[in-house]
């Protein structure tokens, strides 16, 4: 009998400690799994890649929730620190194109909890915020009449893919003529590997003098969770030979498909490889059900080639603050450095 009261004492204490060191990853790791249609980019597991190395942290709403269940909303965000930690703000990790706040609950009260995520960052001694918030969000709005600043940014997407040949129809001639030269080339699923891939890019941007903007440790780690996941991909285009002249590398979601880091060799631009690529990606994401989402809207040259695969420009917000108005020659100077992400 003594020995079964003591069984149970034990568990009820075990099962209190795991509670109380529950911290706030462990609650967000919990909660994020009822959230289907939550971006990849805002995934804990798609953080813990990204900011490898990093400080990321994540908080909630209401402020002093202790478990999953009584989250209502939730903000994972990179904090960034120099000059001895009198320099602290928030950007979106690299290749991250999603973050901020992610509503959880339809009832939740948008106002409310923009003011909780307000007190919240007011209290991390910030100089400088940045965060690009989901399509639809409501918060970017919210946010504004509390003093921040609300950049719109854009993107192309093509939300029905179900007919491919409607899709195809709406391609520009440009684009179809694109398509025409490349008959001979043909598309390959994961033939090479995360290091092989990032040699291709490294290679890409050489051609254009060009540098990549990302560390091949960071992209290994990147790739290697993602696969592991299955929610990721390499995409090639090749010639006969196996040659390669075009790659991709594309992430999903339950609700898009991202043209996360597309990249052509220049040598072959003539080829039609690279409409041939974004058109083996939009078969990807109409075999995963889900909308194409090309990204890169922000740059002319970008944009325009993105257009002529029959897109939608897709408005969503950044959302940005200066809590410190000499922080702007600061981000400046880190710009010049080259230490954003680092």
């Amino acid at each position: 009998m003594f020995s079964l009261v003591y069984l149970i004492f034990f568990s009820y204490l075990c099962t209190s400690y795991v509670h109380t060191i529950m911290n706030n990853k462990d609650i967000y790791i919990e909660w994020a799994k009822g959230q289907t249609d939550m971006p990849v980019f805002m995934q804990p597991w798609w953080m813990d890649a990204v900011c490898a190395g990093k400080q990321w942290d994540v908080m909630f709403y209401p402020a002093d929730a202790t478990e999953p269940s009584q989250v209502l909303a939730a903000m994972p965000y990179l904090l960034r620190k120099r000059w001895n930690n009198k320099l602290r703000y928030i950007l979106m990790p690299q290749q991250t194109q999603i973050g901020g706040i992610w509503i959880g609950n339809a009832q939740v009260n948008v106002n409310a909890a923009m003011v909780s995520f307000n007190e919240q960052l007011s209290q991390l001694g910030l100089q400088y915020y940045y965060q690009q918030y989901p399509i639809g969000s409501p918060c970017p709005a919210a946010l504004s009449s509390l003093g921040y600043t609300v950049h719109e940014r854009t993107t192309y997407r093509i939300e029905d893919l179900s007919n491919l040949d409607a899709v195809i129809d709406h391609f520009t001639k440009n684009k179809k003529r694109q398509l025409q030269k490349a008959l001979s080339l043909h598309a390959e699923h994961d033939r090479i590997n995360a290091e092989q891939f990032y040699r291709f890019h490294t290679h890409c941007l050489v051609s254009r003098r060009q540098h990549i903007s990302y560390s091949r440790e960071f992209f290994l780690v990147l790739e290697q969770k993602t696969r592991r996941l299955g929610q990721s991909e390499i995409l090639t285009i090749c010639n006969a030979d196996g040659d390669i002249y075009a790659a991709a590398f594309l992430v999903w979601d339950n609700r898009s498909l991202y043209y996360l880091i597309p990249c052509l060799d220049m040598e072959q631009k003539e080829s039609g490889a690279g409409a041939l690529l974004a058109l083996e990606a939009i078969k990807v994401a109409r075999e995963k059900g889900v909308a194409m989402d090309f990204e890169g809207g922000t740059m002319s040259g970008v944009a325009s080639h993105y257009k002529q695969f029959g897109t939608t420009k897709t408005s969503y917000f950044a959302v940005e603050r200066y809590y410190k108005r000499w922080f702007r020659l600061a981000i400046f100077w880190n710009w010049i450095n080259g230490l954003r992400y680092r």
